[in-house]
């Protein structure tokens, strides 16, 4: 399966804002261990292969651990995540797959009970902004790992 087209190269700009909005997520209040699960199970859920690739391999880079990365997708029934990384996984799949009725109160009282006000809006933002570029990526068939070595993504040593 080809790439249907480069986005990039058809919308410079609006790329580029983008990749701005992003890149101001690393000031985040939301640690980057955590925004590492959370980028990797919205790829999940949303079944960006280009996304899941990139972001185990940061992952991977940033000192996550290999058992850690292959259970995001059942946290539920792993002990391997801290109750504030289990909020932080519940909230990015409840703001990925919007239930009808919406966030239900338990869900949100759960997260205010591990996260400040601050920090669940700046996952909020965060989950938003991997959603986008899922759904580009599913959109124009984003090929995994080609853009590894352009990203530095090739030093986890996966490939």
């Amino acid at each position: 399966m080809s790439q249907r087209l480069d986005y990039q190269q058809q919308s410079p700009e609006l790329f580029k804002k983008f990749v701005e909005f992003n890149m101001k997520m690393k000031d985040s209040a939301i640690e980057q261990s955590i925004r590492d699960l959370v980028v990797l199970r919205a790829s999940q859920l949303n079944g960006c292969t280009f996304c899941v690739d990139m972001h185990v391999k940061e992952a991977t880079i940033h000192g996550e651990r290999p058992l850690r990365l292959h259970h995001v997708a059942a946290w539920r029934d792993s002990g391997l995540f801290a109750p504030r990384e289990r909020a932080c996984l519940a909230w990015t799949e409840v703001l990925t797959q919007l239930p009808p009725q919406g966030v239900p109160d338990d869900l949100y009282e759960r997260v205010r009970g591990q996260l400040s006000e601050k920090e669940i809006s700046d996952l909020s933002f965060l989950i938003m902004a991997i959603n986008g570029w899922n759904r580009i990526n599913v959109a124009f068939r984003g090929e995994p790992g080609s853009m590894d070595k352009a990203w530095g993504l090739d030093k986890a040593q996966l490939s």
